[in-house]
């Protein structure tokens, strides 16, 4: 028996990494999905290789932008019928990322993607979710954004500090409406982020860190359990990582 069934779903950056993994998961189990991205090509691309049929649709979207987000939620809503899931991993990071080189352009970007875009995307769905008094929302963040770690850089860091404090206000605002908000701390994931590493990776070390199915089986562990279960905070880093 599928677990999603009859469910739906919104993810945004979903033309890669996480966000791809979690639509394989969804659509496995039986969900009905639209993926969105900045990148057109790339979300073509991410849908041909899911198949995922009439359950599947993709939308271009940059989260940055309060406008795009709102064409995204009326087009997502018409295609799914309604959201009831909403999946927000859309995020980036930047080269230059060290405080010295930090532009504040760069600043201005990393904000604007990891954490007003989760606000404007939690925006646009939360009134459907309220009027039916049901939906889930996860917000994939970082460990970084539960400890300031200089690999990351000042500004990613601070933007996933961000959406920490944002997913755990609304959760506690939302409690008692029949919504739940859960943030998920992944540690390193061998993702295309980590191509604006200032050093690249070994192939040898992107083995041993997470790769992106792990985070999508964390994502669908915690959209599967009943509803009367809220998970606000989950961690995952690989068995080499040490967190404290």
């Amino acid at each position: 028996m599928q677990k999603l069934a009859n469910k739906t779903a919104l993810i945004t950056g979903g033309g890669s990494g996480i966000g791809l993994a979690t639509a394989k998961a969804y659509l496995d189990e039986g969900a009905k999905v639209v993926i969105a991205g900045r990148d057109e090509k790339k979300l073509t691309a991410a849908a041909k290789s899911l198949g995922g049929g009439n359950r599947l649709a993709h939308f271009a979207c940059d989260v940055s932008s309060v406008e795009q987000v709102k064409t995204l939620a009326r087009k997502a809503n018409e295609f799914l019928g309604r959201i009831e899931i909403l999946v927000n991993n859309a995020g980036l990071n930047v080269k230059d990322r060290a405080i010295q080189t930090l532009t504040p352009e760069a600043w201005d970007q990393l904000i604007r993607v990891n954490l007003d875009g989760a606000f404007y995307c939690i925006n646009a769905v939360l009134p459907q979710m309220l009027e039916r008094k049901e939906g889930l929302i996860i917000n994939i963040s970082s460990v970084a954004g539960k400890r300031a770690w200089s690999v990351s850089g000042a500004g990613y860091c601070a933007s996933k500090f961000g959406l920490t404090a944002l997913s755990s206000c609304i959760g506690a605002e939302l409690k008692d409406s029949g919504i739940r908000v859960c943030s998920i701390f992944p540690g390193e994931v061998d993702t295309p982020i980590l191509h604006k590493r200032p050093t690249p990776l070994t192939e040898e070390h992107r083995q041993k860190i997470l790769q992106a199915e792990d985070v999508a089986a964390a994502v669908l562990f915690v959209t599967t359990l009943p509803s009367r279960v809220w998970i606000p905070e989950l961690m995952i880093t690989p068995a080499t990582q040490f967190y404290l």
